[in-house]
């Protein structure tokens, strides 16, 4: 098998529907990232939108840590959409900073505790653990905790982004979603330049 089939030879039994939307939410997903990059506010109305539509594509192929991940995802945008736009005396509440030691110590623990529900919920609905389904649960834990860093504008998210980015692409592919693999390779570029956009802000604003 070549690799163009490889990454078409899925789409051949696949719905148009299905087909289109995760086209939509590769549009909508590497719009959001390219705006987190920018630290625009946008990033979350767009992310939501991705989220969504990409928690049903995963509901109707029982990819169920992922589906999870990006229900989380989306309330975790609302979340964020409120902590960037709080303002306090005309300025942000919300500037990019990096990590303290308490939330070192918090993100631990979320990436634990994340890929332990994720894990209890793929017994509770016995399915198979194959090897990628055990990847799933890692990359749930740090994907989940990145989520939480960027609504509270930490540097360090940009690292664990890409960190899980990078096991999620050849994951995607493996599954048969070739778009969303591709989509994943963009984040992952995405995020390096964000993480050294992001990282040039904060010393900006600490000269």
């Amino acid at each position: 098998m070549n690799i163009v089939d490889f990454f078409l030879g899925p789409y051949l039994e696949r719905s148009t529907e299905l087909i289109v939307l995760e086209l939509l939410a590769f549009i909508f997903g590497v719009w959001s990232v390219w705006l987190a990059k920018r630290a625009n506010i946008w990033v979350y109305p767009t992310g939501i939108i991705g989220t969504t539509i990409t928690m049903y594509l995963f509901f109707t192929d029982r990819l169920l840590g992922d589906m999870l991940m990006n229900a989380y995802y989306s309330l975790m945008s609302i979340y964020g959409w409120w902590e960037w736009s709080r303002q306090k005396e005309g300025k942000k509440v919300r500037q990019i900073t990096t990590m303290t030691s308490k939330e070192k110590g918090l993100g631990l623990t979320l990436v634990l505790v994340t890929m332990l529900v994720t894990y209890m919920v793929y017994r509770l609905t016995s399915t198979a653990m194959d090897l990628s389904n055990v990847i799933d649960i890692f990359t749930s834990g740090v994907f989940f905790t990145a989520m939480w860093l960027m609504a509270r504008k930490k540097l360090e998210s940009w690292i664990l982004w890409i960190s899980a980015d990078l096991i999620t692409i050849p994951l995607y592919a493996y599954r048969g979603w070739g778009m969303l693999s591709l989509q994943y390779f963009i984040f992952t570029i995405l995020a390096f330049q964000g993480y050294y956009a992001w990282r040039k802000s904060l010393h900006k604003n600490e000269l």
